[in-house]
């Protein structure tokens, strides 16, 4: 059972709806997911609170650097896949997560600030490699990219990874209003109405093969480090 953490020190990265859109296409699939819903803010946890039981997805609020452990730990017999989302603040919940994970997704926007952030993070996964001998897998995943303007901004976010030899995933997450409402509403992209939603099907088509290629990243086979440290 695979640990994708998400993680960004700065809020507002797109970091929780990236977690969610990959969490209900890989149940989906089938796959049983547990959240962590680290994030101060609990956006997965009021979700799932007005979504009512969605199939193959359980969220856990309330995360602690005290729980965390005991929480993946005590759901791994029933998850396939966790997915922890973080707070955009650097705090010590945020390394511990990120040493417990199997693959850490960083999303970023096209702004300078989103990618000092993202370069807070590559810090502690570069600080783990250097005390502890701990390498994580890591991509950033660039968000709410508009569908039609490539701005400068984001081709110098890019240019600066590349220049650290950062992994891109080819799949950014495009600004469409149905991620923006599967807050508001509840459920998930499938239960919308096409109608109501603009271009709902080309947000199923980013979301569905953002998860895919996520899942080739991480394979369902993952065995996270808990379970090699038990």
């Amino acid at each position: 059972m695979p640990v994708i953490t998400f993680a960004n020190t700065k809020g507002g990265a797109g970091k929780t709806t990236a977690a969610l859109l990959l969490a209900t296409e890989l149940a989906n699939t089938g796959a049983r997911v547990t959240i962590l819903d680290a994030d101060p803010q609990h956006w997965i946890s009021h979700w799932h609170e007005i979504s009512g039981k969605i199939a193959n997805i359980d969220v856990i609020s309330f995360v602690s650097l005290a729980s965390i452990q005991a929480h993946l730990s005590e759901n791994r017999a029933r998850t396939d896949y966790f997915i922890i989302d973080l707070a955009g603040a650097r705090n010590t919940l945020m390394a511990t997560a990120i040493g417990l994970s199997d693959h850490v997704l960083i999303p970023i926007q096209g702004c300078a600030m989103d990618a000092k952030g993202g370069a807070q993070v590559l810090e502690i996964l570069a600080q783990l490699e250097k005390n502890a001998g701990i390498r994580i897998d890591h991509s950033v995943v660039l968000t709410r990219v508009n569908s039609l303007v490539t701005t400068r901004a984001l081709q110098v976010v890019k240019q600066l990874l590349a220049q650290r030899a950062v992994r891109v995933l080819d799949t950014p997450i495009v600004e469409r209003a149905a991620f923006r409402d599967i807050f508001d509403c509840g459920g998930t992209l499938g239960d919308m109405y096409p109608n109501r939603v603009s271009n709902l099907d080309k947000a199923c088509q980013n979301a569905r093969a953002f998860a895919e290629e996520v899942c080739k990243l991480v394979p369902l086979r993952a065995v996270n480090r808990l379970r090699r440290a038990a």
